[in-house]
């Protein structure tokens, strides 16, 4: 039997009981589990090791990359840019980032670049040596490249790119990094234990990741899909290095565990106000619905809606019976879901990845078990 650390309200018992069925059912290693509900945390649990030699336990203050849940950070800093009347969704990217415009990308709007429909789901240019890690030459080489598909017409997930897209725009608006925005303006006001671009200072904390079996292997068949994977690759080792680990990627190396994405995304979940803070107004929150594509996603090759930076609840593919559900998850099997009808957020981390880019059984299970305990 695992230890399970934390504090789990009564209401919400089936979730520690989901939790605790990871480890002993699941192969799970080290992972926690964190649930606010109007505001107020129902659920901050932890448990396991940081390796299978177990020796090391995964602890309160535990953190480690979650991949693409950090997705939602840097799309929560564009909306409440937006929300302060700095930014226009609507407008086009090259309004604040003129080199953008160059290749025909002039009428690409800052919206696409949150729906993933700008067409720069991956590079022409090689992404070789320690290229990934300089921003200057990502967003260079980004706003000289032509779309790969009409901008606006289809989502293809972009999954290294959209934080540099979103965060250029970040930094022509405030002159701040993505990452340093964040901290200042989101996690910090909120007490979220989150990074994107991780001090020293922090660096022990962080879990290794088990990476999948074999990482994303799209075919080498010229499709969008193939080249966007192919480049930059998605390396589940590169999340070890400490290079990735400093630099600035905000699509894909936020550090953190369940609780500070749950502090960080509560305020979306909850009328743009959590913890004594209020961070945007709820009619920025709502933005998020603001529906932009509906289909088969270029990229992912399954059925996904996006809406303005999260994915959005799909009848087709559902995640809890609320209309207002979004959410989006990591590379091996994190996730993040806001639920603005129940005033519900949920996240879960774990060190050992999962085959999938997106999320798998482990973390389902955890929101299942949180709507059945609302229904109760």
């Amino acid at each position: 039997m695992v230890e399970i650390h934390g504090h789990c309200a009564d209401k919400f018992a089936g979730v520690k009981a989901a939790f605790e069925n990871n480890f002993t059912q699941h192969d799970e290693i080290g992972a926690s589990v964190a649930i606010t509900y109007e505001g107020e945390f129902v659920v901050d649990l932890w448990a396991g090791h940081l390796g299978r030699d177990k020796a090391q336990t995964w602890d309160e203050n535990t953190i480690t990359n979650v991949w693409s849940s950090t997705k939602t950070m840097a799309a929560m800093c564009l909306l409440v840019l937006a929300d302060r009347g700095e930014v226009d969704l609507h407008a086009p990217a090259a309004k604040y980032w003129p080199e953008f415009a160059a290749a025909g990308k002039d009428n690409v709007e800052v919206r696409h670049f949150l729906s993933h429909m700008a067409g720069l789901s991956g590079m022409d240019t090689k992404v070789e040596g320690d290229a990934l890690y300089d921003w200057d030459w990502m967003v260079r080489e980004l706003a000289a490249q032509a779309p790969w598909w009409e901008p606006g017409t289809a989502s293809g997930y972009h999954a290294l790119t959209q934080g540099h897209l979103i965060g250029e725009i970040v930094r022509r608006v405030t002159g701040q990094s993505l990452g340093a925005f964040f901290a200042s303006e989101i996690a910090g006001p909120l007490g979220a234990d989150f990074h994107i671009g991780i001090a020293d200072e922090h660096i022990s904390r962080i879990s290794p990741l088990e990476p999948p079996p074999q990482n994303v292997r799209p075919a080498d068949d010229g499709s969008v899909a193939s080249k966007t994977f192919a480049n930059p690759p998605v390396l589940a080792e590169q999340a070890m290095e400490p290079a990735w680990r400093k630099a600035e990627i905000p699509a894909a190396n936020g550090q953190g565990n369940a609780r500070s994405i749950v502090r960080a995304q509560t305020p979306m979940a909850n009328g743009g106000e959590a913890f004594g803070k209020r961070i945007l107004s709820e009619a920025g929150t709502r933005r998020i619905f603001e529906q932009q594509s509906s289909g088969v996603d270029l990229v992912l090759g399954i059925p996904v809606m996006f809406g303005l930076g999260y994915g959005i609840n799909n009848p087709a593919m559902p995640l809890g019976p609320n209309k207002h559900i979004a959410y989006w998850g990591g590379y091996g099997g994190s996730i993040v879901i806001v639920d603005q009808d129940a005033r519900l957020c949920i996240s879960y981390v774990m060190n050992r990845m999962e085959q999938g880019t997106t999320s798998d059984v482990r973390g389902l299970s955890l929101v299942m078990a949180a709507y059945g305990a609302l229904a109760q």
